[in-house]
């Protein structure tokens, strides 16, 4: 590398090394402890433990609800509990709330003509 290319590289967090994977169409990536900062996921951030107003907020469900759940038998809300405070974590809540995912009716005409092919 040049000493002035150098010179505009320093202190930019731009990968120096020829061997690294370059930038596509000129886009600078910082590299974070020698990671490229693309490929970095910040999972806290995205991803918040969520109190049970906050997620009542999140989810369109009462907080009066969402205990209702904490409790259920079955499928309760996964939940974690620091010091007695309720917290849910989004990605847990989101993946425990596919499971109720509703697809639609079935056409009932099409229900009967699979009954009458199977007799």
């Amino acid at each position: 590398m040049g000493a002035e290319h150098e010179r505009q590289a320093q202190g930019t967090g731009i990968a120096r090394d020829p061997q690294e994977r370059r930038p596509a169409r000129g886009l600078e990536v910082a590299q974070v402890r020698g990671v490229l900062a693309e490929r970095v996921v910040v999972s806290t951030l995205l991803d918040p433990y969520l109190p049970l107003k906050a997620l009542a907020s999140y989810s369109g469900l009462s907080v009066r609800k969402l205990r209702d759940l904490l409790e259920d038998p079955t499928h309760p809300i996964p939940t974690y509990r620091p010091c007695g405070k309720i917290l849910v974590r989004r990605s847990e809540f989101d993946t425990w709330m596919a499971a109720f995912r509703h697809h639609g009716r079935r056409d009932v005409d099409a229900i009967v003509s699979d009954v009458l092919r199977a007799l």
